[in-house]
């Protein structure tokens, strides 16, 4: 006689939205400071929009879609893809490890294809252009300075706090997507913007809370950790989503651009793979070749050499 499979039954059939959130966030998986932000950030968005204190089980995966494509349908395929992934993650995480009865993403929200971009390299002289523009404000000069000077990826910039600043040798240590604390360090562009940037209205000087703030003080319903707030001005962190619409909105540029220019600037400039690596903390040479690629000045230059030789008299 053939056994009868085993069935799981599923469990919290009242727990709600944000409560599934809230556990969700709490896990292992989400330790890393920065992955805790970004995926805190597109659960907490659809879960607003959904109703916070609705019951995970009454939630269908109709609107689990649509809701992902009133936040981020005309996104970029990029922001598509990263905030989806976190709600996939959340879901799949209720049903497997809790057994609660919860939506899935649907079929038709599916993964967008990211196009790769050849032309992801942006000359040297057109990023200076960018940053000496007087119509930009400085939080942004500042914030895209910073990301290029260091190499770093703009989600470890943007979890700075002030007081990870040392501001005398120009460096401060970042949480790498592996979980590892490694240094990162600036230039005098960005050492001379610093200062500007942590001045407050009354000419002292911010000493902690988060490095780059947002605009305006946070709602109270989508209020952030305490850790996020600015202990002088009542301002969040500025995220992650609203840094990337800046710089495109004022450059028509990706955050990442600047962290794979500064690498390609460095190969340009026969910087050695292995100095071009401990920049960008890669681990894998064959990872860092892909962000050395050269760029359309340097192949211009190199194609100098199959010129005919210039007559001398």
């Amino acid at each position: 006689m053939t056994a009868a499979p085993k069935i799981t039954a599923l469990r919290g059939g009242r727990v709600t939205l944000a409560a599934a959130a809230d556990a969700f966030l709490t896990t292992p998986r989400t330790a890393n400071p920065n992955t805790h932000r970004a995926y805190a950030s597109a659960i907490d968005r659809v879960i607003a929009l959904l109703g916070r204190d609705r019951p995970l089980a009454d939630v269908t995966d109709a609107e689990i879609g649509a809701a992902l494509t009133e936040l981020w349908g005309a996104s970029a395929p990029a922001t598509w893809n990263r905030n989806r992934a976190a709600v996939t993650s959340w879901l799949a995480w209720c049903q497997a490890k809790k057994h609660w009865a919860a939506p899935s993403v649907p079929a038709d929200a599916e993964r967008r294809k990211e196009s790769a971009d050849e032309t992801r390299a942006v000359a040297k002289t057109t990023i200076h252009r960018l940053l000496s523009r007087r119509d930009i404000p400085l939080r942004e000069r500042a914030l895209w300075r910073m990301l290029y000077e260091t190499a770093a990826r703009a989600a470890e910039i943007l979890a700075l706090n002030v007081e990870d600043l040392d501001l005398e040798h120009r460096r401060a240590p970042v949480r790498s997507k592996g979980g590892a604390v490694e240094w990162v360090y600036w230039d005098r562009g960005t050492a001379h913007l610093l200062p500007r940037l942590l001045r407050l209205p009354d000419g002292s000087t911010r000493t902690h809370g988060p490095l780059f703030l947002s605009e305006r003080r946070p709602v109270p319903a989508r209020r952030p950790a305490a850790a996020d707030i600015c202990p002088y001005t009542g301002r969040a962190r500025l995220g992650y989503d609203r840094a990337r619409v800046l710089l495109d909105k004022y450059a028509g540029l990706d955050l990442h651009q600047l962290r794979h220019s500064a690498a390609t600037h460095l190969g340009e400039a026969e910087i050695p793979l292995q100095l071009i690596m401990g920049k960008t903390r890669h681990k894998n040479p064959r990872t860092a070749m892909r962000y050395v690629k050269p760029g359309a000045e340097a192949i211009a230059k190199v194609t100098e050499v199959l010129a005919p030789r210039r007559r001398t008299h």
